[in-house]
């Protein structure tokens, strides 16, 4: 069942890149991505972990390229992987030269750090020849030194000139297939150099609130960044940043997509924080019921509530709903209306079923 949104947000329209057979920004979906934490050559862990990445909902992955070995095994891992893989390429050029030839959908590069624009030159040449885009990345962390002493400490200011200055880099090389980010570890710095830049580039935006920190913290201040942005129509791939496994990051991403109607994939369940009024164990029954339906990919939304007080409305919007009873009665809602009694020992089985089943009946008819 679809509710229409109380208020749908108008996004901002960007520059349309490819990142291998992803589209990223123009009138396409929001993109989520992570990056891998093994060694990169370590073909075998770094595939493992890709996909576990993908199967959680990434639609690109970034790996580390910081010496020749990892490289040389980039072309195993993008010859394998199940979505288009960016090399992450911090100092030194030959490694862009060399992902690029590998087969990398896109290089992650600051120009301002790479060096000579004899070099610069050589990378994007690189990248048009196989066919390969490019982030501008822009951190906080490692700004110019002539922009740390103009501004004396980052600031939006220093972030977006940084982000201008290597654009004008590309462009001057003629290259346009690129996106840029402005990253900083503090949300408000983050928030408003993304809407300085929006203002004066059209070329698509990744979002990220860089070493947000752990899991609770991290998703916490990435929800309030990106959220920020989102609504405001900024923001074409997002990544967020915990220190945690990327596969959290991705979730996190999906979720904040979801919250906002920007994406829908897989099941979004709606559930009450539980009280002396449940009927059932709300939490026990989520969380199982979170992890037995991780699987789907299908968009599904899902109410669990465990009283009458909010049970009928919430399931009133849902593809299906439950409500808890009295006595271990609890009230099965399909599309909103009422359809049978369930006992609170086959719930999770039931509804696990009849998710499956909607999934199945909803990817048949597409």
């Amino acid at each position: 069942m679809n509710i229409r949104p109380f208020r749908e947000i108008k996004r901002r329209k960007t520059k349309e890149i490819s990142v291998g057979n992803v589209k990223v920004g123009g009138d396409n979906p929001i993109t989520v991505q992570s990056m891998t934490n093994t060694l990169t050559k370590n073909v075998k862990a770094t595939l493992n972990q890709i996909d576990k990445i993908a199967a959680a909902g990434a639609d690109i992955v970034r790996v580390s390229c910081p010496d020749v070995d990892s490289t040389k095994a980039l072309k195993d891992i993008i010859k394998h992987a199940p979505v288009p893989i960016v090399a992450d390429i911090h100092f030194h050029y030959k490694r862009a030269i060399e992902a690029a030839e590998s087969g990398a959908a896109c290089l992650r590069i600051n120009p301002g750090n790479i060096g000579d624009k004899y070099k610069i030159k050589d990378v994007i040449s690189a990248a048009k020849n196989n066919n390969c885009s490019i982030r501008i990345g822009v951190n906080a962390g490692s700004l110019e030194k002539d922009l740390l002493e103009k501004f004396r400490e980052p600031c939006p200011e220093a972030l977006v000139e940084s982000a201008l200055r290597n654009i004008s880099i590309i462009e001057d090389l003629d290259f346009n297939k690129f996106k840029v980010s402005v990253k900083s570890s503090d949300v408000f710095l983050s928030i408003e150099a993304y809407r300085q830049l929006s203002k004066v580039t059209d070329y698509p935006l990744h979002l990220g609130i860089t070493e947000a920190g752990t899991f609770l913290p991290g998703s916490i201040k990435s929800s309030i960044g990106f959220g920020s942005l989102l609504l405001s129509g900024i923001g074409d791939t997002i990544r967020v940043s915990l220190s945690d496994d990327p596969v959290e990051e991705i979730r996190v991403g999906n979720e904040i997509l979801k919250s906002l109607n920007l994406r829908n994939r897989g099941v979004k369940i709606i559930s009450c924080p539980s009280c002396a009024r449940q009927a059932f164990d709300v939490i026990k029954t989520v969380k199982t019921l979170e992890e037995k339906l991780s699987h789907i990919k299908t968009p599904i939304s899902l109410s669990i509530i465990g009283c009458v007080v909010n049970g009928p409305g919430e399931a009133a919007q849902t593809d299906i709903g439950i409500t808890g009873g009295g006595k271990g009665n609890n009230m099965l809602y399909l599309k909103g209306i009422e359809s049978k009694k369930i006992s609170s020992d086959e719930m999770i089985s039931t509804v696990v079923k009849l998710v499956e089943e909607k999934a199945e009946e909803i990817e048949n008819t597409q």
